[in-house]
């Protein structure tokens, strides 16, 4: 380093020169090195700066080697040698002596470089200074600006993982934060363990690197003797400043860890509204010791990771109950019915919301019915919370009652939209119920605001079925608007009927359109079996990552195994009416000669007609007699009378005078099986019997 100060030399020609008395008064002393005869001159201040009395010193620039440490010696001889050799002027230096105390302090020396008229280099004038306030103050400066640095390091710290944590939602993820290895050298640690207190234990739920763990740790007391205990027992850090106070304070765990090579560790309790949820350690091998400031900021770091693991506990504790609710509330099972191969998949969203978010009203769900028919039913409660999905487990639950009760499906849409805009709540719901006649392969489809379904053919095609609709549940109660369209459609052997929430079309900024076609088009291209295509439908909805949550049903009607009417006969038979009831004899009798039953004809004569005399003797409406053959894996025939009466027949014992209570009996003892259904506002009792097939 030049120092413009050396122009204030006075070089006269004679030597030594003299010092202009600016240097005294700044106490600066002189020197005079002749290159040529290698005398070196100092005055008296020079000599008082180098500590030197006048008699110590002989002139010669070897005998100051006393003086400078070696190191600093050979720094002076190579500034000054490249001087000279480059061309420079002048040169200065700051430099280390040692005092005959043997203390060093800093000085400050400048020279002058004088040449010949070739530019050989002959004498140096130059001066020395006592430099020990000087480098204080910069070295005081120096340790303020490097204080001042690592303050923002140490704060930055703290804000990176801050920013970290604030996207982690779950336990995992605060671990996976402080597991990472950026994490840990953002926290300037080389390894790190964590665990939480359950029940009076702590749990280790990380630790890192690899070859950090120490057996026997995993779960420990809180009265036990190691550090993260000792944090949590007290509520307060444990600063380890030292592998010596290390062995000293915790010799049990000590010597499994001697690996790590550590030098000092903090401890920090993690605590959340003044309770312990668990304990942290920081282990670092380059460390000594920790300042007021490592500590504050250490223990800010504990406070944010504490907050967040709260957070997180919170989060999954509700996430568990939210989404214990929601699978109470859906289907635990899917019944098997025959004629139809069936698949379900639910899936939540994930939004980065609050508490919670990840439910919804979705569901599904599959009514088997009388007469080889089924229900089936997609639908949508507005909102992602729990309230949302407490209205849909009703909803499902009245749409399923009132189904099995035998509505047909306008009806079971009406009465569930007033049933939801009965309920203490604001919610309204979008649905869908397709009622299926798995001999037939008619379908009844009632709309509510619910997007329409789709229809994969036999070939693989898939299309789009428009659907007359009206509006969602509650608020076609609510606008008096309860009179649901019925649309229909037919299903062919191998067809699968598609029903699905808007989740699974629904894109950002796309056109719903749009996205049915997508659908129907992944639909075409997927596999065959309705399991595995509901699973391929899911995953690409997973990998998009959709914003709502999906609720899909897939029905498949089967081509060979499906019962299928082989006929149908029926008559409606009024009370009172003795031609009707001959009539309805008369068509018995025939059918079941005709459909190739004539050895069954007196059982199945007999069975029928005790059923509509018990419609007709117990009831006070009209009765309806239907028969029909079904074929499948057997051939049945099935007799269905049905009433508007809700009161169920009862099996009497007639006693042995008794002219009457032998029909259900009768019944019993002829048919292959008898039951009864729910039918709207009455009943239908139905016997069956198994056929031979006809040649």
């Amino acid at each position: 380093m030049v120092d413009r100060g050396a122009s204030a030399l006075s070089l006269p020609d004679e030597w030594p020169a003299r010092p202009e008395p600016i240097l005294a008064l700044n106490r600066m002393g002189s020197f005079d090195w002749d290159l040529d005869t290698g005398l070196f001159h100092m005055d008296a201040q020079a000599h008082e700066v180098f500590d030197l009395r006048p008699d110590e010193f002989d002139g010669r620039p070897e005998s100051l080697s006393a003086r400078i440490p070696r190191v600093e010696e050979r720094r002076l001889d190579t500034l000054v040698a490249q001087a000279m050799k480059d061309g420079s002027e002048n040169y200065g230096a700051y430099f280390r002596l040692r005092c005959r105390d043997g203390t060093l302090r800093w000085t400050h020396t400048q020279g002058y470089i004088r040449r010949d008229e070739t530019g050989r280099p002959h004498r140096i004038v130059g001066i020395v200074r006592d430099a020990t306030e000087e480098v204080g103050d910069l070295e005081a400066r120096r340790a303020q600006a490097a204080q001042g640095e690592a303050r923002r390091r140490q704060t930055d710290v703290v804000q990176r993982a801050t920013a970290a944590l604030a996207h982690a939602r779950t336990v995992n993820d605060v671990m996976d934060v402080l597991r990472d290895t950026h994490g840990l050298t953002r926290l300037g640690a080389t390894s790190l363990v964590m665990g939480l207190v359950e029940g009076g234990r702590i749990r280790l739920v990380a630790d890192g690197p690899d070859n950090s763990f120490v057996p026997g740790t995993r779960i420990t007391r809180i009265d036990e003797p190691y550090p993260m205990s000792e944090a949590v027992r007290t509520l307060s850090p444990r600063f380890i400043e030292s592998p010596e106070e290390f062995a000293e304070r915790y010799p049990v765990l000590w010597p499994n860890i001697t690996h790590l090579h550590i030098t000092a560790a903090a401890y920090l309790p993690l605590i959340a509204q003044a309770r312990p949820i668990g304990a942290m350690g920081l282990l670092y091998s380059d460390r000594h010791g920790f300042s007021p400031e490592d500590r504050n900021v250490l223990v800010a770091l504990g406070s944010s990771i504490a907050q967040s693991l709260q957070r997180a506990m919170l989060y999954e504790q509700e996430m568990d109950l939210a989404q214990g609710l929601q699978q109470a509330m859906l289907p635990r099972t899917i019944p098997s019915v025959p004629g139809c191969d069936v698949a379900v998949r639910y899936r939540a969203a994930t939004l980065g919301g609050s508490l919670g978010r990840d439910i919804g009203g979705d569901w599904y769900d599959l009514i088997p019915l009388p007469g080889g028919r089924v229900g089936a039913v997609i639908g949508d409660v507005q909102g992602h919370d729990t309230h949302a999905a407490a209205v849909m487990g009703q909803l499902r639950i009245v749409l399923r009652a009132y189904a099995a009760e035998g509505h047909t499906p306008a009806t079971v849409m009406a009465r569930a939209s007033v049933f939801l805009h009965e309920l203490d709540t604001d919610r309204f719901a979008t649905c869908l119920y397709a009622e299926a006649d798995l001999a037939t392969g008619v379908v009844q489809v009632v709309r509510a605001g619910h997007i329409d379904p789709l229809v994969r053919q036999p070939d693989g095609t898939c299309r789009r079925v428009p659907v007359e609709g009206g509006m969602p549940l509650g608020l076609s109660a609510e606008f008096g608007q309860l009179a649901y369209p019925v649309g229909t459609l037919e299903l062919d052997p191998g067809s699968t009927l598609l029903l699905c929430t808007d989740g699974l079309v629904e894109t950002p900024g796309a056109d719903l359109d749009d996205g049915v076609q997508a659908l129907a088009a992944l639909v075409a291209a997927g596999p065959e079996d309705v399991r595995d295509l509901a699973g391929r439908l899911i995953e690409v909805f997973e990998d998009r990552g959709g914003e709502d949550d999906v609720a899909l049903l897939l029905l498949r009607r089967r081509g060979l195994d499906a019962p299928r009417s082989g006929g149908r006969l029926q008559q409606h038979v009024a009370p009172g009416d003795p031609e009707a009831l001959a009539g309805a004899r008369h068509m018995i009798r025939a059918a079941v000669r005709a459909w190739g039953a004539g050895d069954q004809a007196d059982e199945i004569e007999l069975a029928a007609d005790e059923l509509l005399t018990n419609a007709l003797m117990h009831t006070e409406g009209a009765a309806v007699v239907t028969l029909r053959v079904l074929t499948g894996a057997d051939r049945r025939l099935r007799v269905e009378v049905e009433d508007t009466s809700s009161a169920l027949p009862r099996r009497r014992e007639a006693g042995e005078s008794g002219v009457s209570g032998r029909g259900l009996f009768l019944v019993e003892t002829f048919a292959d099986g008898w039951g009864v259904e729910a039918r709207g506002g009455g009943k239908c009792v139905w016997c069956e019997f198994v056929v031979p097939r006809r040649e």
